[in-house]
């Protein structure tokens, strides 16, 4: 026996529930001529009904749930920044000799607002090379193995595909982890495979200042006393004090 999907089901109920009306007010009423006009107008209405509920209304409902899901995309990234970014973000600056020329465009304390555009202006002109010399590749490869499960919750969500520079960067560190993670002694390693994995972190560490400095300006927007604490934990500021002064 053949299923009918439920639209085919709802459509033939819909459609016998008017023939059912007209029936019942050609009986009752006896005019034949006014029905058919009304049919005849009721039709003529049905093309612009028809453009108001697909074009409009789907479009103002597809907006407030595009919004929603960017709400919970938001949360998500918020929750990476505080377990995960803000750290990590912690252990490439130092190995960074041009971290500097951040300048103060990403000092934000004394700022009411972040200048957004001046914050991208620089991040774009940053070259974002890790000195490999500098970098602690146990202490990168201990504190990602850490987060792993959460990361694997994070690449599990589906609000992340709303996202894509930033699933780029969860897979961007996750390639970073796995590179790590299959070295039996990252503290002792060649020269070339240095450089190889100071690559990978400076891939993360482009991605991840770019979605730090959009996630700045959306917290400024929306949740000023979530920005409050970002600024004094602002991993590009040296001089930062979480405490309220």
């Amino acid at each position: 026996m053949i299923a009918i999907p439920w639209q085919a089901r709802l459509g033939m109920l819909l459609v016998s529930c008017s023939i059912i009306v007209y029936l019942t007010k050609l009986t009752l009423i006896d005019n034949i001529s006014g029905t058919v006009e009304y049919i005849f107008n009721s039709f003529g209405f049905l093309f612009i009904n028809v453009l108001l509920v697909t074009l409009v209304i789907n479009e103002l409902l597809s907006r407030r749930a595009r919004n929603a899901r960017l709400e919970k995309l938001n949360m998500v990234i918020g929750t990476f920044f505080t377990e995960v970014g803000n750290e990590l973000l912690e252990l490439i600056i130092p190995a960074d000799p041009d971290s500097d020329d951040f300048g103060s465009a990403f000092i934000l304390q004394e700022k009411k607002h972040p200048d957004e555009k001046a914050m991208q202006k620089v991040a774009c002109d940053h070259h974002f090379q890790v000195d490999k010399e500098k970098i602690n590749f146990v202490e990168f490869r201990n504190f990602l193995q850490d987060k792993r499960n959460f990361l694997l919750r994070l690449m599990e969500n589906p609000v992340m595909l709303e996202h894509q520079s930033f699933t780029s960067m969860l897979q961007s560190t996750f390639h970073l982890a796995a590179e790590l993670g299959h070295r039996q002694d990252p503290g002792h390693l060649s020269i070339s495979d240095q450089a190889h994995l100071a690559a990978d972190v400076s891939r993360v560490y482009r991605a991840l200042t770019y979605e730090w400095v959009c996630y700045m300006g959306y917290l400024n927007r929306n949740y000023p006393y979530l920005y409050s604490l970002a600024v004094r934990t602002n991993p590009f500021d040296s001089d930062i004090r979480v405490e309220v002064m």
